[in-house]
């Protein structure tokens, strides 16, 4: 358990516990200031939302995560960069939908309202990473990219890893049609295990999608050694989580996860 007041609430916090030097967390839409319809905790200073209670949302974050967020411009595509210190007050936002770090008390992070984030670790802490993955990034391989350049900067194989799966939106929810089915056809049987083909009132070919299990699949493969999830459906809970899908304009949450000190 998390000895910091608070952080074991579900309703304001979810993320992983893993031992060693790591701290994970990830926001719900609990617990912040902003006014509707980006009530309360939402992170995100492009949807609309006063700049002033976005501000504060962030300091309660980094508060309770206890750790500055090194934040990225998200473009739904497989880019992974190294952040450190330095990236902070970095202007430009880095454009990239995943991150990596071992120096210690700086946190990579990642925002959504929908699609997967997925926080990762090197077993003894030595190296942290955040990735985003919508459909597109899943597509186009952000989380083979991001377990990559882990590996490659820890200098461990992937079985020395630790994955946490935060909430998405989930099978039930997630309908797609054609474009989206066709951009993972290069997945061959693991394409047809994560997509339940149905059809619409149109007669127009739709698929339900399941991003986790798109996302357990290549971790498996790549080897890594721990996966766990949160299976929640942020369309589901409206009440805890932002949904894109659901509400349009809303709010975001974000995962982080820092190596500390």
């Amino acid at each position: 358990m998390d000895p910091r007041p608070g952080v074991n609430d579900a309703d304001l916090w979810r993320g992983p516990v893993w031992p060693g030097p790591v701290r994970a967390l990830m926001s719900t839409r609990a617990g912040g200031v902003s006014a509707a319809p980006f009530d309360g905790m939402n992170i995100s200073h492009a949807v609309g939302d006063a700049p002033e209670s976005v501000v504060e949302n962030r300091r309660r974050f980094e508060a309770a995560l206890g750790a500055p967020v090194v934040w990225l411009h998200l473009v739904h595509g497989a880019a992974v960069v190294k952040v450190g210190r330095a990236d902070l007050d970095r202007r430009p936002l880095h454009q990239a939908d995943a991150a990596w770090t071992d120096e210690p008390g700086v946190a990579c992070a990642v925002t959504a309202a929908d699609c997967l984030p997925l926080l990762m670790a090197v077993d003894d802490g030595r190296a942290v990473a955040a990735a985003h993955a919508g459909w597109r990034g899943l597509a186009a391989g952000v989380v083979q990219a991001t377990v990559a350049a882990l590996c490659e900067g820890a200098g461990v194989p992937p079985s020395r890893l630790r994955v946490w799966l935060g909430p998405c939106i989930g099978p039930s929810a997630f309908e797609v049609g054609e474009d989206v089915w066709a951009a993972f056809s290069p997945w061959g049987a693991d394409r047809e295990a994560h997509f339940t083909s149905r059809v619409a009132r149109d007669g127009v070919p739709k698929w339900s999608a399941d991003l986790q299990g798109l996302a357990l699949t290549r971790l498996r493969k790549l080897g890594v050694g721990e996966i766990s999830r949160d299976p929640a459906c942020t369309v589901s809970e409206p009440s805890r989580f932002f949904s894109y899908r659901r509400d349009g304009r809303t709010g975001r949450m974000v995962a982080a996860i820092v190596r500390l000190p």
